[in-house]
């Protein structure tokens, strides 16, 4: 069984659900606190073992690059003015994990920005998180999928139950046998009633490199190429099981579950925690 090591994520969406600030900074360079949401994606998988990762950017989007690099101007006017915490701080960043980037060209879908790890995969099963999906779990979400590809050396789908009620936003999956998790086939947000189950794909996955094959047999849809199609077809060749991993779900990629990942990251911050509570306790009794 090869080992995880590489990771993709996907970053080249345009953000409108955030415009305007959307129009010169990426989505993904938005903070949580201090900290742009990229990070923590990288951080959760660098601290699940991750040794590689390859950013899928788009011609709009070199903050992402920039920040990820070396900055030998702050760095060197930070150690002159012996501010060792914050130099220590941004070299972190930038050592912490070989980043590699390419570009994609169009819009054309998950499907089409993932065929373009092909090379840098090449036959190594990999990681795939998604950059409006954030995790905060004791044990990082990825690690947790990770472990499952283990047990079975398979293809893996993080997931965690979801109301019933908002269903029409999620990948359910549909199980071939619920009780050991392994999977049969995804439903793109069903209709309310129409449900395989309640557990939702939520960003995370574990996939042999096989599904480059299935990537080049996909057609469009809406004008886009979908991963979860190539997924459907590999399903049927190569078993798949789901994580069901422990954790708490933000879904940053619409405002309010921005603010809230903002708000509960917020509370978890001992210098700021105190002054936080006070202020929501405040606003409560208004």
């Amino acid at each position: 069984m090869k080992k995880i090591r590489k990771a993709v994520i996907p970053v080249a969406g345009m953000g409108t659900r955030f415009l305007p600030v959307t129009k010169t900074i990426p989505k993904e360079m938005l903070p949580i606190i201090n900290k742009p949401t990229l990070q923590y994606l990288i951080e959760e998988a660098v601290n699940s073992g991750i040794e590689e990762i390859l950013l899928i950017t788009n011609p709009y989007k070199k903050a992402i690059e920039d920040y990820f690099d070396v900055s030998y101007e702050l760095e060197d006017r930070l150690l002159k003015n012996n501010k060792l915490e914050q130099l220590e701080m941004l070299q972190k960043i930038s050592s912490m994990v070989k980043v590699y980037y390419i570009r994609q060209g169009e819009p054309l879908g998950t499907g089409h920005a993932i065929s373009l790890a092909k090379t840098f995969i090449g036959n190594e099963p990999f990681a795939i998180m998604y950059g409006d999906d954030l995790i905060k779990s004791e044990i990082p979400a990825l690690k947790q999928l990770i472990d499952v590809y283990e047990k079975y050396d398979c293809n893996v789908i993080g997931v965690q139950k979801v109301d019933p009620n908002v269903v029409n936003r999620y990948g359910i999956i549909d199980y071939e046998d619920e009780k050991t998790g392994k999977i049969k086939g995804l439903v793109e947000k069903p209709k309310i009633g129409e449900l395989p189950s309640n557990y939702a794909g939520l960003g995370r996955y574990i996939l042999k490199s096989e599904i480059f094959d299935e990537l080049e047999k996909i057609d469009k849809v809406n004008g886009e190429y979908l991963l979860t199609d190539a997924m459907l077809r590999l399903m049927k060749k190569q078993p798949f099981y789901d994580c069901r991993f422990e954790g708490i779900y933000y879904d940053i990629g619409n405002q309010f579950g921005y603010l809230k990942a903002n708000i509960e990251y917020g509370l978890e911050r001992e210098d700021i925690r105190g002054e936080l509570m006070k202020y929501v306790n405040n606003f409560n009794e208004k």
